[in-house]
C-alpha cells in the first residue's frame, strides 16, 4: 500500500495531465502546434518513474481472450444500442465510412490506440493507484474522458458511459488490445448513427464550432 502522500501526488499528476490535454485542445494546438510533444514525453517519463511494465500497462496477449469475453456483453449491448439509435435517426442512407473506408479505418484505429494508452495505461492506472476503488477510479477516468470531448453533445455523454465501461474492464483485466478494437468499432458506428449536424464530424473543442460555421456557410 502506497503512502497517502504518494497517492495524493499521483492523483495531482493525473489531474495535471488531463488539464494540459484540455489546454492543448482549446489553446495550444493553434498557438503552439508543436506543443503536442509534451504528452508522449510526459507518458514515457511517468511510465519509467512509476516502474510500469507491459503487463500493468495492458500491453499483453496472454489474457486477450479472457478480456474479450469479459467485455463482450458491454460492447455487444453498446453496438445494439448505437445501431438502433442509428436506424431511428435515419442513418441507413449513410455509408459507415469509418468501418469500410480503409484509410479512415486505419487512421481511426491508430487514434484509438493513442486514446487507450492515455486513458487506461496511464490515467486509469494512476487513478487506481491514487484512489484504490475500481468503480470510483473508473468514474473519475470517465469524467476526464468526457471532459476532453467538450462541447460535443453526442460524444460527451457517450464517452462518459463508454469510458466508465472500458476503464472498469481494464481494472478487471489489464489488456488494452480488445478495448482498442471495441472502441474503434463503436466510434465508427457512432459516426454513422448520429447526424453529422449533431456530432460535427466527431470534433471537439474549437473544432466543434468551426465545423458549425462551415455548415452555416454551406
Amino acid at each position: 500500500m502506497k503512502s497517502p502522500a504518494i497517492r495524493y501526488a499521483t492523483f495531482v499528476e493525473t489531474v495535471a495531465f488531463a488539464g494540459l490535454v484540455v489546454l492543448f485542445i482549446w489553446k495550444w494546438q493553434m498557438a503552439y502546434p508543436l506543443s503536442w510533444i509534451i504528452f508522449p514525453v510526459w507518458l514515457v517519463v511517468s511510465f519509467l518513474v512509476h516502474r510500469d511494465r507491459p503487463k500493468t500497462l495492458g500491453w499483453r496477449a496472454d489474457n486477450f481472450w479472457a478480456t474479450t469475453l469479459l467485455g463482450l456483453p458491454f460492447f455487444s449491448a453498446s453496438v445494439v444500442a448505437i445501431v438502433v439509435a442509428g436506424i431511428a435517426l435515419g442513418a441507413l442512407h449513410r455509408m459507415p465510412d469509418h468501418l469500410i473506408n480503409e484509410r479512415r479505418v486505419v487512421g481511426y484505429f491508430a487514434f484509438c490506440v493513442l486514446q487507450q494508452v492515455t486513458m487506461n495505461s496511464y490515467v486509469m492506472n494512476r487513478l487506481l493507484a491514487a484512489l484504490g476503488n475500481e468503480h470510483v477510479s473508473a468514474f473519475a477516468a470517465a469524467v476526464i474522458f468526457a471532459a476532453v470531448h467538450w462541447p460535443n453533445p453526442v460524444l460527451v455523454p457517450i464517452t462518459f458511459i463508454g469510458g466508465y465501461g472500458m476503464c472498469f474492464l481494464f481494472a478487471r483485466q489489464r489488456n488494452i488490445l480488445p478495448l482498442i478494437l471495441g472502441q474503434a468499432i463503436l466510434g465508427g458506428l457512432i459516426w454513422w448513427a448520429f447526424p453529422p449536424a449533431w456530432h460535427h464530424g466527431m470534433r471537439v473543442g474549437p473544432g466543434f464550432y468551426s465545423y458549425a460555421q462551415r455548415l452555416v456557410t454551406w
